[in-house]
């Protein structure tokens, strides 16, 4: 049985609630950062390019002239999701390590709790 006095209570609460707060704060300050880094995704060479920032937004496509005038639809259209997904997938490494980061200041590594 857990007891608890009102004045216990209402601490540990606003102990809570602060740590929250702050994470809210830096989650926020993590988003920023990761709005201003760039990222790229590069299919065959350079044909296509897809530009996006590390919170996942795609921010630009580069297609060659000459790669454009010769492809066909479903070159074209392979060749796109390739460029996509490599900027994407760069992205969220940069997202997750950010996140880890943030994560571990906050909270240190809990004792090793959840491994390394």
């Amino acid at each position: 049985m857990h007891i608890c006095t009102s004045e216990i209570c209402t601490s540990n609460l606003n102990i809570m609630f602060d740590k929250l707060m702050e994470a809210q704060q830096k989650a926020g300050e993590v988003k920023k950062r990761l709005d201003a880094i760039s990222v790229s995704g590069v299919a065959e060479g350079g044909k296509i390019t897809v530009t996006a920032n590390a919170n996942k937004v795609i921010q630009s496509i580069h297609i060659d002239s000459a790669f454009l005038a010769d492809a066909d639809k479903e070159e074209f259209e392979e060749l796109l999701v390739v460029a996509i997904n490599k900027a994407l997938e760069q992205a969220e490494n940069i997202s997750q390590s950010e996140m880890a980061a943030m994560t571990k200041n906050m909270f240190g590594d809990l004792g090793g709790m959840f491994g390394k």
